[in-house]
């Protein structure tokens, strides 16, 4: 990263942000553009001080966890057109929010996650080894 001076980008991250970890260890990988995901609309599942909810866990979303977090007053099928918001489908990639992610854990409706595009502040909720129990992506702890 040399000359990288930390400057902010269009969505309000730093480039120094940019740079985080995943759960692995190694540089946080994208996530999904189709619909676009992250707390910043960027494809990752980037994370700062506004993004309270933690939306942190690179998953594909199943219908049982739609049902589930819709259950829970978090409808994500549900187009809002006012957010530019598709609506999500089985099969898209979202960065959920890691404690929903953990419920949905306990419920038996966790969906499957991709590591290298799991921010490692997913690490402070849900355990390492039950996102790889959960992994697409089998990838090595650096």
């Amino acid at each position: 990263m040399a000359g990288n001076n930390g400057s902010n980008t269009s969505n309000g991250t730093s480039d120094l942000q940019r740079a985080a970890p995943n759960v692995l260890g190694t540089p946080l990988e994208v996530c999904g553009t189709a619909p676009m995901t992250g707390f910043y609309r960027d494809g990752c599942c980037e994370t700062g001080p506004q993004d309270r909810g933690r939306h942190v866990i690179c998953a594909e979303v199943t219908a049982e966890f739609l049902a589930f977090t819709r259950q829970r007053g978090n409808d994500l099928s549900t187009p809002r057109p006012e957010y530019n918001f598709p609506g999500l489908r089985p099969g898209d990639r979202w960065c959920v929010c890691a404690a929903r992610w953990q419920e949905a854990l306990e419920a038996g409706v966790a969906p499957p996650v991709i590591l290298a595009a799991t921010h490692a502040a997913a690490l402070q909720i849900v355990r390492l080894a039950d996102l790889q129990a959960h992994a697409q992506d089998q990838g090595e702890v650096v």
